[in-house]
C-alpha cells in the first residue's frame, strides 16, 4: 500500500473550453490528507466545491460532468487523469469557469504543470479497492470488466472499433504507474469524425476549435494534422478511462477492461465496484484494503 501524495506548489494552467468557447483559468493547489481531488468553483461568490467522486458525476453526452447543488464542473476527465495517472490523491482544483480547458484535447499540459509543482507523499496510506472476481456492466456489444489484478496495481485494456476507416480497430494495454502515464497516454488527443464534427459547429457548439485542438477524421485521416502514436486514438480511450475509474476515491486494484466503452459505463462500473465493496474510508488503518469478493 502506498502512501497519500499531493502537490508541492501551487500551479496554474489557462486556456478555452472546447464547448462553451470560454477562457479558464484552472490553478492546482496542495491539499492536506484525505481531501482527495476537489474542484473549487472561485468565479461564484460562495466558492462551491465539488468532489470527484462518481455519485456526483451527472450525464452529459462526450464528457465527464459533475454537479453539487446545481453547480457543475464539466469536461474533468483529462484533469483528473492526469491527476490520478500521476499518482496525486490530494488537491484542491480552483476554476474560473464551470468547463475546464480543451488544452490540445490530452493531458498533457496539465501533467506538465502538476510536474512543475512537483509531487510530495504524504503521512497517511491511500485507500485500495481490490478486484478478487469479475464485475460486468454494460451490453454485448458495449462494454466494461474489472477482473482480479495482473500485479498489484491498476491496469487497463481497451479494445476500440471504428469499423472500416482510418480509426479501425486498435487495442491498447498496460499498467497504468506515472511513468507509464507520463509516456504512453498523456499526449493522447481526442478524437472524432468529420461527420460529427460538423454536427457540432452546427448546434453552434466548438466555435473557437480548429484542427491543432483536437483529431478530426475523415475517410483518408486525420485533417490537417498527424497523430502522435499510431493507435492515439485507443491511446486516449485509455486515458479518458483512467479519469473515470479515478472517480472511486481510492486505487482500483485490478485489471480493467473495455470494449467500446465511454464515459457513461466507465461510471457505471465504479459504482458497481463500489456497491459491492460498500464504503471505502480514507482514514488511516491497518485494514484500509476492501475486496471485491
Amino acid at each position: 500500500m502506498r502512501r497519500q501524495r499531493t502537490i508541492g506548489k501551487t500551479a496554474s494552467v489557462t486556456g478555452f473550453g472546447l464547448w462553451s468557447g470560454n477562457d479558464v483559468r484552472v490553478d492546482f493547489r496542495p491539499a492536506p490528507p484525505g481531501t482527495g481531488l476537489v474542484f473549487v468553483r472561485s468565479d461564484l461568490a460562495s466558492y462551491p466545491r465539488i468532489p470527484a467522486a462518481v455519485m456526483h458525476r451527472i450525464e452529459m453526452p462526450r464528457r465527464t460532468t459533475l454537479a453539487v447543488d446545481g453547480v457543475k464542473v464539466e469536461m474533468v476527465e483529462h484533469i483528473i487523469a492526469a491527476c490520478a495517472g500521476l499518482h496525486i490523491d490530494n488537491c484542491e482544483i480552483w476554476v474560473d469557469q464551470a468547463e475546464m480547458p480543451g488544452m490540445d484535447g490530452s493531458s498533457f499540459a496539465f501533467v506538465e504543470a502538476l510536474d512543475d509543482a512537483g509531487i510530495v507523499p504524504q503521512s497517511e496510506p491511500r485507500s485500495q479497492l481490490l478486484v478478487t472476481e469479475t464485475v460486468r456492466v454494460g451490453t454485448a456489444t458495449e462494454w466494461v470488466e474489472a477482473h482480479p489484478a495482473r500485479q498489484d496495481i491498476l491496469s487497463c485494456e481497451y479494445q476500440l472499433d471504428y469499423g472500416p476507416g482510418p480509426i479501425g480497430c486498435q487495442t491498447f494495454s498496460s499498467p497504468v504507474s506515472p511513468d507509464v502515464f507520463r509516456q504512453e497516454l498523456a499526449a493522447a488527443r481526442t478524437f472524432l469524425l468529420e461527420a460529427e464534427a460538423a454536427r457540432l459547429r452546427s448546434s453552434g457548439l466548438g466555435a473557437r476549435v480548429t484542427y491543432d485542438n483536437l483529431l478530426v477524421f475523415d475517410e483518408h485521416g486525420p485533417i490537417k494534422n498527424d497523430v502522435r502514436f499510431a493507435d492515439e486514438c485507443v491511446r486516449h480511450k485509455t486515458l479518458d478511462m483512467v479519469g473515470d475509474l479515478a472517480l472511486a476515491g481510492c486505487d482500483i486494484i485490478g485489471h480493467v477492461v473495455a470494449h467500446r466503452s465511454g464515459h457513461r459505463l466507465n461510471a457505471a462500473l465504479v459504482t458497481a465496484l463500489k456497491q459491492r465493496a460498500g464504503h471505502i474510508t480514507t482514514k488511516p488503518s491497518s485494514q484500509n484494503s476492501l475486496k471485491i469478493a
